[in-house]
């Protein structure tokens, strides 16, 4: 799957294209949906797939300071997308220019113009241009008077609930990793490079691999079954701590998984962790004692949960 730049034109090879348009942060059921009507309306017509999102995400860009809420990262997404079957990935510039477009500019300079897209897929809740003005029923009229078909896929329900990022970041702040994981089609993942930390996990015979929660959204702290996947395809099964460690200072939010029966150096490795199963929330220990005592328990757990 080609990435290609957002600011300037899609080259030839994918101009005449059917688009998935959306945010897709998590890329769960009902975003699969649209990419796959797309993809699937694409390979019909004998024209390229694409995906046509955002960075910044909007709410990122209208409300800098609210707190993390990313699901997925763009090389996260990417990756599925291609997975997904789609042929190349359009990042539009979430910039103040792009927010005030009217949604008529949107159409006509970006849809059409630079991304020359003979189709648009989109979820019936998708808005556009300056202040939300544009909605499902706007893009059809004005994609056909500038030359492109549009169409709207309906929710995906589940539990009788319309699935979306919300409801996924809402389950994973209550530590409920099983519905998010349901909703996503797979356990929500948390990707970083492995960094040094004061290595006092190895003290007491839990070495663990560090790794930062950047941009994520932050799900409930606290100890989780997890398992970590190498960039080599190896699949480590642990348990992993998430949060602030209070029984140390000073406070730093880090996700820290123990793999077992683990012995090689992963420091300055790309790792991917899968968040399975919260186990209980972060406490303070009195003592290394009682916390390596605590922690032998969340082990066996993690092993039962994972078996």
């Amino acid at each position: 799957m080609e990435r290609l730049d957002g600011g300037s034109a899609v080259p030839a090879p994918f101009r005449g294209g059917i688009v998935a348009l959306g945010n897709f942060d998590g890329f769960h059921k009902g975003h699969q949906a649209v990419v796959g009507r797309a993809v699937a309306r694409a390979r019909a017509e004998g024209r390229p797939a694409l995906v046509a999102t955002f960075d910044p995400h909007p709410m990122r860009f209208f409300r800098p300071d609210s707190p993390w809420f990313r699901l997925t990262t763009m090389d996260q997404r990417a990756r599925l997308f291609a997975a997904a079957g789609v042929d190349a990935m359009y990042v539009f510039r979430f910039d103040a220019e792009f927010a005030a477009a009217a949604p008529e500019a949107f159409v006509t300079h970006w849809l059409a113009g630079r991304l020359g897209a003979a189709g648009v897929v989109t979820g019936e809740d998708f808005t556009f241009g300056r202040d939300r003005g544009g909605d499902v029923r706007l893009l059809a009229e004005l994609g056909q008077a500038t030359g492109f078909t549009a169409e709207a896929v309906p929710p995906v329900t589940e539990d009788g609930l319309p699935v979306s990022s919300s409801r996924i970041r809402e389950a994973l702040r209550a530590g409920d990793c099983e519905t998010a994981a349901r909703l996503l089609t797979r356990p929500f993942t948390i990707e970083g490079v492995v960094e040094h930390g004061d290595k006092r996990g190895r003290t007491i015979g839990y070495p663990t691999a560090n790794l930062a929660l950047d941009r994520y959204l932050r799900p409930r702290f606290g100890i989780y079954a997890a398992r970590g996947l190498l960039e080599d395809g190896r699949i480590l099964e642990g348990a992993a701590n998430l949060g602030i460690r209070p029984t140390f200072q000073p406070p730093k939010e880090l996700l820290e998984p123990y793999f077992f029966d683990f012995s090689g150096d992963l420091y300055g490795r790309a790792i991917a962790v899968e968040l399975i199963s919260f186990i209980r929330p972060e406490a303070k220990f009195d003592s290394v004692e009682q916390l390596a005592a605590q922690m032998d328990l969340d082990c066996a757990e993690a092993r039962r949960r994972l078996g």
